[in-house]
């Protein structure tokens, strides 16, 4: 369930109040004294047996006593009595409660509520606020100030002191929501709603945990591209390691992967009640940010300094002054100017200095923001100087910031910033850190709008790889042996050197001299995690001889170091020689939240002392590959430095993509460390692999463990059109050269027929939501053939899977071929099985030939004339 009667919920249009009473210090005298106080505009019940009035409004003994359904109710009475209230005010035809009552049953609230699709927030909340209507349903201690700003938090104890701080501040909001328990309105709801909420132009998230991951990502994603969206989430230092079968096992449900999910939703996560506000005033009033190059400038040396420490330390970009620009501040500049960045104008600038300056400053191409730190002085007054630059700071198209140090001598002038529309702060450090935020909100954004290059699906012998798996789960096994984890891997297309098991000594030595020298050799047991601690592997072996001895020495030394672990035989594999290659590490590991991740960093019997790693939620792509990679340390080293070159980067990214891969097909696939992984100038290979796997849930999608819904390929089909194969399948972000080139073959009346308006190319950001869809909530599929898109067929359904909205285009010299029946005849029988309940479209009156084709497959079509456009409707259950 979803954005289903939120509506009551956010909007209603009149309120019962159960269990309120004239108790001093209660929850039901407080609550009712809010709503009142709040100035809600509709009629409120409150609904108490023991009373027939209570704060000058009549009381009602039951539910089934009001005069009519309320839209909203406000439960705050004991845990046994709230399932039976529920159930009642279902049966009146209430659709939405706040259920603020801790310790009850859940489940039979529940299930009270499911037959009347009645939404609860709660149980255990504070209630919500929304200032606009001004409804204060809640037993906060203070109400809110109306804004665009919607808070939404797990921490009721948050909820009010933020209320607080936000009120002390200034700060306003559209709703203010204490989310408790989430019993059944959760994240994911929420964040649908205020997506489309006309009153909300921000999103506040304060997270202890997500429950329902792929819902929260969808809708998280879908919020971000719409809106700022910034998150707190609590108990960042509780790592969650445990003990694993793999390196990367052991990370599963740390704090990283939180980070992995909001930074892939294009969330911007914050640290701190502080820096949350922060955020969303810089963002709010950000302009696009093209490059990550700042220039500082300040009339102190010190204030410089520390504004570039900061940076540095953040990892920030200074922009290096182009000898133009340095050029022409010598002219305008004392001659004791800092001749660089930062560029300290010295003490005693007058306000033209700065306008001047700040001018030339703009107008350098190396320069992508600037930072304007100003110290008071007794020669100018700083309103003055704030006069002077806000018009040219508000004009400007790159982003200006304000540092305003000291107090009162300065708070006219921040004022005067403040009403231009430039964030503004105390402290070069405050500041730079809302830089910063403007920087990784900018990433994250992008990483949503990248198209990655078009490239051919590779073969892989999945059968071959599940087939491995399930011998070893039949074996009873949940790990696989080294050469049965490189034979898995070695099917889906990664490059691994040649391995052999042998059971004995003897078979160790006679593979070695199949395989041929120098040869690695490696013990094979269940219940050694790493081999080296125990002396079992040995390298550079050259000859049998060499290879039984050791195996012989291996077997000793197990059985001294540890008698009982049980010895199933030698790994022999040929000696990788690579001297320059760097051995990283790319894992698998399966987080009790968001399911499988993947992980990258550097490798090596140090991993963990290293700790050099990046993880994100798969299906990956060439564009997230190279971010996951470029997230790490060892990412500079694979650059090439020295007298060593460059690694071949894009052999490292195909193999992070075939695991994704991997990841996607095989269910059963738990934990995996390729480690190490070489790499160098002549590619990567796998010397070493553990994988453990599982039964897989059967009840259960397979797909279904994925935070994000892979590529669907099932869903592919080739068919016989116009003589020849034409392969019709869902839209992947690869598309998208593709796409651009479908769009550029349609003429311009087409287009507008399509898109309502006169569009001569695609923007970047539409060509982004055109084939990176959310494959859980919308579908597109195209006609394709040797790589040419000829036609698209797209859906979007409500997150209710309600209702879906469908549109059609067929490239123009190809109509009149039954193309656009083929698609949508496909994308009817997709809604079909997904369950959808009905089809709807719209299209302008002059778009005769797809309204004449919808009316073909069933569709009701019936002309708007306030809209100006005809509308579709297909129910199809």
């Amino acid at each position: 369930m979803s954005v289903r009667n939120l509506d009551r919920l956010f909007s209603p249009a009149s309120v019962a109040i159960v269990g309120a009473t004239e108790r001093p210090g209660s929850v039901g005298a407080t609550v009712l004294r809010n709503v009142i106080a709040g100035g809600f505009a509709g009629p409120v019940y409150p609904v108490n047996p023991k009373y027939r009035e209570l704060a000058g409004l009549a009381a009602y003994r039951r539910i089934r006593d009001l005069p009519c359904a309320p839209d909203l109710a406000i439960i705050c009475t004991p845990p046994d009595t709230v399932p039976g209230l529920v159930r009642e005010l279902g049966e009146r035809g209430t659709r939405a409660a706040i259920v603020l009552t801790a310790g009850l049953d859940r489940q039979a609230v529940l299930d009270a509520a499911k037959p009347y699709v009645l939404r609860l927030l709660g149980p255990n909340c504070v209630g919500m606020l929304v200032p606009g209507i001004g409804l204060n349903a809640s037993f906060a201690h203070t109400n809110a100030l109306p804004g665009r700003i919607a808070f939404v938090s797990q921490s009721g104890a948050l909820v009010t002191g933020v209320l607080d701080w936000a009120r002390s501040r200034g700060i306003g909001f559209s709703k203010f929501i204490s989310l408790g328990e989430g019993a059944d309105v959760d994240f994911g709801d929420i964040l649908d709603y205020l997506a489309s909420d006309p009153d909300t132009s921000a999103i506040l998230l304060y997270i202890e945990d997500v429950r329902h991951a792929r819902k929260f990502m969808s809708a998280a994603r879908a919020a971000a591209r719409s809106k700022p969206t910034v998150v707190l989430k609590a108990g960042r230092m509780a790592e969650g390691a445990r003990a694993a079968a793999s390196h990367t096992g052991a990370l599963a449900g740390s704090d990283h992967v939180y980070d992995a999910a909001f930074r892939r939703a294009g969330m911007l996560r914050v640290l701190s009640t502080e820096d949350l506000f922060s955020a969303v005033e810089t963002l709010a009033r950000a302009k696009v940010l093209h490059g990550e190059r700042l220039v500082i400038l300040t009339n102190g040396g010190g204030p410089g300094v520390m504004a570039t420490d900061a940076l540095v330390e953040g990892k920030g970009s200074m922009a290096q002054l182009s000898p133009d620009t340095l050029r022409r501040l010598d002219e305008v500049l004392p001659a004791t100017w800092s001749h660089g960045n930062p560029v300290d104008i010295i003490g005693d600038a007058p306000a033209d200095r700065y306008v001047r300056a700040l001018e030339i400053l703009l107008e350098d191409p190396e320069c992508d923001a600037v930072l304007f730190i100003h110290a008071p002085t007794a020669i100018v007054p700083s309103d003055e100087i704030a006069r002077a630059i806000a018009p040219m700071a508000k004009a400007s198209s790159k982003n200006i910031l304000g540092c305003w140090i000291g107090g009162d001598a300065v708070a006219a002038a921040r004022q005067i910033f403040s009403e231009a529309g430039i964030p503004s702060f105390g402290t070069p450090e405050e500041a730079v850190g809302a830089y910063l935020q403007i920087v990784q909100y900018r990433r994250n954004q992008n990483l949503l709008m990248q198209v990655p290059p078009a490239g051919g699906d590779a073969p892989v012998d999945r059968e071959k790889a599940a087939a491995i798996v399930r011998g070893a789960l039949q074996d009873g096994r949940t790990m696989l042996t080294e050469p049965e984890a490189k034979a898995a891997l070695e099917a889906y297309g990664i490059p691994v050197v040649k391995t052999r098991s042998a059971a004995t000594p003897e078979l160790a030595a006679a593979c070695a001299g199949e395989i041929g020298f120098p040869v690695v050799l490696k013990i094979l047991s269940p219940d050694i995690t790493h081999k080296s601690d125990v002396g079992g592997v040995i390298l550079d072996l050259e000859s049998v001889e060499a290879v039984r001895a050791a195996a012989e020495s291996m077997q000793q030394r197990l059985a001294a170091a540890n008698p009982e672990a049980r010895l199933e035989g030698f790994s022999v594999q040929q000696m990788a020689r690579r001297p320059k290659a760097h051995e990283l590490i790319v894992g698998v590991a399966t987080d009790p939240v968001f399911g499988p991740v993947l992980l990258f960093g550097q490798g090596g019997v140090a991993v963990e002392v290293m700790a050099d790693h990046a993880i994100a939620l798969p299906p990956l792509n060439v564009v997230l590959a190279h971010d996951l990679i470029g997230r790490t340390r060892v990412a500079k080293l694979l650059a090439g430095y020295r007298d060593r070159p460059p690694a071949d980067m894009d052999a490292i990214v195909e193999v992070l993509l075939r695991v994704s891969r991997m990841v996607a097909d095989l269910p059963e696939l738990a934990e995996l460390d390729i480690n190490p992984l070489l790499a160098d100038g002549d590619g990567a290979i796998v010397l070493d692999a553990r994988m453990k796997v599982a039964l897989a849930d059967k009840s259960a999608n397979s797909m279904d463990r994925l935070a994000i819904r892979p590529y669907p390929r099932e869903l592919e089909e080739t068919i016989e059109w116009d003589g020849q194969p034409l392969l019709l399948r869902p839209i992947r972000p690869e598309d998208g050269a593709a796409h651009v080139e479908f769009f550029n073959a349609l003429t311009a009346d087409d287009v507008r027929l399509r898109m309502f308006v006169r569009v001569r190319e695609l923007q970047p950001s539409q060509l982004a939501r055109f084939t990176q869809i959310d494959y859980d909530r919308e579908m597109a599929f195209i006609a394709t053939r040797d790589g040419v898109t000829l036609g698209v067929a797209r859906v979007v359904a409500d997150p209710d899977n309600n209702q879906a909205e469908f549109a059609v285009t067929v490239r123009s010299d190809l109509k009149g071929h039954g193309l656009g029946q083929i698609l949508m005849e496909k994308l009817i029988a997709y809604c079909r099985a997904r369950g959808t309940r009905e089809i709807v479209g719209e299209a302008l009156p002059q778009n005769t030939r797809v309204i004449r084709l919808a009316r073909r497959l069933g569709f009701i079509a019936t002309p708007d004339a306030a809209e100006g456009t005809v509308h579709m409707s297909l129910p199809l259950q």
